[in-house]
C-alpha cells in the first residue's frame, strides 16, 4: 500500500487531555486507573475516566447530539489544535472530499440507560428529551463529528469491538486510494457506562484491581473510556522529520467464537502477517509492538502465541492498557497514537502494573520505560468474534534514513 499521513492527531484519556498529558503520564508512569465510582455503578474493579465530561457544553445548534459519548469526542478535538487544522484541510480539499470515521462500541447508550431510569412507571415511555438517533445509536458520534466540522463528505461508525478504531484506518485508506475523498477524520470514542461494566463483570472478566496485562497473576481487565482523532492524508513530497506514517494494515475475521480469541491466535496471526505484507515489510523490521494486551488470561496467551508464530523474535513489547485501561471501541486509536508517541520521542512505553511478566508468554514484555530509537512500530487491537487488525507506523526521519 503506498503510506499515509497522520498529519495531525490527538487523544484524551484518564491519563491526560492532549498530547502534552498524554506523553508526560507515559513518560512519568502516571497511575490513573482507580476504584470504580462510576454512576449507579457497584461492581469491586477499577476504571479510567475522563473526569470533568458532565460540564462540556456542547454548541447551541447541536444540542441534541448531547451525551456523555459525544461530549467527549467534543473535549478531545479541542485538543492540540486539531479543530483547527481539519478546519484548514476542509478549505484546502473541500468539505465534500473528507470522509468521517469514527470507531465505537457502545456510543452514548449510557443516555439509554438513563432514560430507562427515567421512563413513566405506568405506561413505559421515555422522557421527551431522550433522542436516540443523536445520542445511543452507533451512527450518533460520526454524525457528531461530521456536523461538528461541517463536513460532507462520506462518513459512518464502525463498531467491531475492541477494534472498530484500528479498522477505520483501513476504511480511510480504501477511500483515499479509490479517489472517493483526500483527507479523512477518523478515531475512536467510548465511554463508560452500565451496559459495557455490567456486561464484562457478567463475563467474568473484570479484576478487582488495576489490570496487569501479560502478568503471571492477571486476573481480567479494567474499564476505561477515550478519545482520539487523526487527520488522514496522502504524503507530502517534504516532509517533518516527526512526520508519522501508516506503512501498512491487516485485518482478519477468524469469527472463533462470541467472545473468546482462537487459542493459537490464528486471526491475530493473519492480520500481523498482512500489516506486514502490506507496508513490504518482514518481521525484522518492526521495533516495538504494542500489544492488545487486555490483562485476561486467555486473550494474552493467544495473543503471546500469534506474536511468537509471526516474528519468532524477542521484538519490544508492551501494553498501554495498564495506563488507560481498556477503552474498547477507541482503544485501537488511542494506542496508535501512543505509538506516534513512542517514534517521535524515542522510548518504548512501560507496562504499568505487571509485577511478574508470566513466563508462559516468551515474549519480550517491557515493565520500565526504555530509551530507544524506533523506527517502525505495531498496534494490535482484537475485537470480540475475531474482529482483528493490526497497524504498522513509521516516522518518516528515520525511516528516510535507511
Amino acid at each position: 500500500m503506498k503510506p499515509l499521513l497522520l498529519s495531525h492527531f490527538t487523544a484524551t484519556s484518564c491519563i491526560g487531555r492532549g498530547l502534552s498529558e498524554t506523553l508526560n503520564a507515559l513518560q512519568q508512569g502516571l497511575h490513573a486507573l482507580k476504584p470504580c465510582d462510576f454512576e449507579t455503578v457497584d461492581l469491586q474493579t477499577y476504571i479510567g475516566e475522563v473526569e470533568g465530561l458532565d460540564t462540556v457544553k456542547m454548541p447551541p445548534h447541536m444540542q441534541a447530539y448531547d451525551c456523555r459519548n459525544n461530549r467527549l469526542a467534543q473535549l478531545a478535538m479541542m485538543q492540540d489544535g486539531f479543530d483547527q487544522a481539519v478546519m484548514e484541510a476542509a478549505q484546502q480539499y473541500g468539505r465534500d472530499r473528507i470522509g468521517v470515521f469514527i470507531g465505537t462500541s457502545t456510543s452514548g447508550i449510557l443516555e439509554t440507560e438513563i432514560a430507562f431510569r427515567n421512563r413513566d412507571m405506568e405506561t413505559g415511555k421515555l422522557p421527551e428529551d431522550f433522542i436516540y438517533p443523536k445520542t445511543q445509536n452507533t451512527y450518533s458520534v460520526a454524525d457528531f463529528t461530521r456536523h461538528y466540522f461541517d463536513l460532507t463528505g462520506p462518513a459512518f461508525a464502525v463498531s467491531s469491538a475492541c477494534s472498530s478504531s484500528a479498522k477505520v484506518f483501513g476504511t480511510a485508506r480504501r477511500m483515499i486510494e479509490a479517489g472517493v475523498i483526500d483527507a479523512a477524520v477518523i478515531g475512536g470514542v467510548d465511554t463508560l457506562c452500565l451496559t459495557t461494566l455490567y456486561g464484562f463483570n457478567s463475563l467474568g472478566l473484570l479484576s478487582p484491581q488495576a489490570c496487569r496485562p501479560c502478568d503471571a497473576e492477571r486476573d481480567g481487565i479494567s474499564i476505561g473510556e477515550a478519545a482520539a482523532f487523526i487527520l488522514l492524508e496522502r504524503p507530502t513530497e517534504q516532509l517533518d522529520d516527526d512526520s508519522i506514517l501508516l506503512l501498512g494494515l491487516g485485518e482478519s475475521s477468524d469469527a472463533y467464537h462470541m467472545s473468546s480469541p482462537h487459542p493459537e491466535g490464528l486471526g491475530a496471526q493473519m492480520a500481523m502477517q498482512q500489516a506486514l505484507k502490506t507496508a513490504a515489510l518482514t518481521a525484522s523490521d518492526i521495533d516495538y509492538i504494542n500489544l492488545h494486551g487486555t490483562s485476561t488470561p486467555s486473550n494474552d496467551a493467544a495473543e503471546a502465541k500469534a506474536v511468537n508464530a509471526v516474528f519468532n523474535t524477542q521484538v519490544p513489547c508492551s501494553s498501554s492498557k495498564g495506563a488507560t485501561g481498556h477503552t474498547l471501541g477507541a482503544a485501537g486509536a488511542i494506542e496508535a497514537i501512543i505509538c506516534a508517541l513512542a517514534l517521535r520521542h524515542a522510548f518504548i512505553p512501560g507496562g504499568l502494573n505487571t509485577q511478574h511478566i508470566d513466563p508462559q508468554l516468551n515474549i519480550n514484555y517491557q515493565l520500565e520505560n526504555k530509551p530507544q530509537t524506533l523506527k517502525r512500530v505495531m498496534s494490535n487491537s482484537f475485537g470480540f468474534g475475531g474482529t482483528n487488525c493490526s497497524l504498522v507506523l513509521g516516522l518518516a526521519k528515520q525511516i528516510g534514513s535507511n
